[in-house]
């Protein structure tokens, strides 16, 4: 991927278009103006008193019957989705979209006349990286009109698109990855665009997504509510990723402490420190996922996910530990012996901290052991198990 691709961009001067627009049939000026980082796609209404912007986010939606509306109390601007899916597509983060009407021009129908647009006023990379959503599994809408939309992970944006007409009659398909030269060759001039309105629709996230949409028959009803549920889960994401305090001190065992009582070494060590102990029987452990572990290799190298093997490795460990400072003694080993109820929920991530709890349900002797664990990222367990193990001395 290019460096300028991770960069957000604006357009590098003002340019303007004119023409009339679909609906209301009035001549309609449009300019493209620079914007500074972060600040998004915004609209402006140059023909209103005080001369109102508003924001082209999911948010301000307001209606989808033949195109997109966003509106913000009394304000409304129609038929969105084209100027957005060119400035999306050619890679413009950020932008003034200036005009002295409720609605952009429509030219021919297509969207090549925002490209022309976006060509004349140029590009300016920005020092500030892309805001990205990167699909972590997959999310799906249907609506009563029969249209799928189907979400799923991938490192690029695609789009595989079928639309038929009455009957199921005059089927098309279409699969590309989204990049600004496939779209300026395949989809602006097009006017048959279902692929033109999902980048435009999805444009109203407000972040790059990298994912892959499959659709069927969709619609802009269809691609808001896509829209909608990424936007969610953006939002519960974010409100996920405050950084928490980490207890440190006389509660838990920081690496060193770790590593005189676990015999595991690089690239096998599973946890960073123990970060509490709870009475006799639970304890927490934590793992920071980077992107350097060596499993990502091999795992999904192009999609990377921490193999789950790997996370009930963490369990054990975590197990083992509180194993260890109950019998006082690092003279013994502990060796799986079987692992029940394992299950996998959400997969792990670079960038992903794990806390690892353990809870022991059962010792017999000195010499088995079983413990009740799960894996926690981000508030959502992520995988559970219930391990038993068996003591010999080293």
């Amino acid at each position: 991927m290019a460096s300028t691709f991770e960069f957000q961009q604006t357009v590098g001067k003002t340019a303007s278009l004119s023409g009339t627009s679909l609906h209301t049939g009035e001549k309609v000026s449009l300019k493209l103006q620079p914007a500074p980082v972060d600040h998004g796609i915004k609209f402006k209404r140059k023909d209103l008193q005080d001369e109102p912007t508003i924001d082209a986010r999911i948010d301000n939606l307001k209606t989808v019957e033949r195109a997109t509306t966003i509106g913000e109390g009394p304000m409304r601007v129609h038929t969105v989705e084209h100027v957005l899916a060119a400035l999306s597509a050619m890679g413009v983060d950020n932008a003034i979209v200036e005009m002295d009407a409720n609605e952009p021009p429509i030219g021919d129908g297509s969207a090549q006349p925002y490209v022309d647009l976006i060509k004349k006023a140029g590009m300016t990379v920005q020092e500030e990286p892309r805001k990205f959503f990167d699909v972590r599994e997959p999310m799906y809408v249907e609506s009563k009109t029969g249209a799928l939309l189907v979400l799923l992970p991938d490192e690029k944006f695609r789009i595989s698109c079928t639309q038929a007409g009455p009957n199921n009659r005059f089927t098309q398909y279409l699969s590309m990855e989204v990049t600004a030269a496939a779209f300026e060759r395949e989809i602006a001039p097009a006017r048959r665009h279902k692929v033109l309105d999902i980048i435009g629709d999805l444009a109203l996230v407000g972040r790059r997504i990298r994912g892959h949409v499959v659709a069927a028959k969709p619609g802009h009803s269809a691609n808001a509510d896509l829209a909608r549920a990424v936007a969610r889960e953006q939002t519960r994401r974010s409100a996920l990723s405050v950084t928490r305090a980490v207890p440190r001190g006389d509660s838990g065992f920081d690496t060193d402490e770790v590593m005189q009582i676990l015999p595991h070494r690089f690239p096998f060590l599973m946890v960073d420190r123990i970060i509490s102990f709870e009475g006799e029987t639970k304890c927490i452990g934590i793992k920071t996922v980077t992107i350097n572990e060596p499993f990502f290799q091999g795992h999904f190298p192009g999609h990377p996910v921490m193999p789950g093997v790997m996370q009930v490795e963490a369990m054990a460990q975590v197990a083992s530990i509180l194993l260890f400072k109950l019998a006082k003694t690092t003279s013994r080993i502990g060796y799986f012996m079987s692992a029940d109820g394992v299950k996998f929920r959400k997969p792990v991530l670079p960038g992903d901290t794990i806390f690892i709890h353990a809870e022991l349900t059962k010792s017999r002797g000195e010499r088995l052991a079983k413990a009740k664990c799960h894996c926690v990222v981000n508030d959502a367990v992520v995988s559970e198990g219930e391990l038993m193990f068996t003591f010999v001395d080293k």
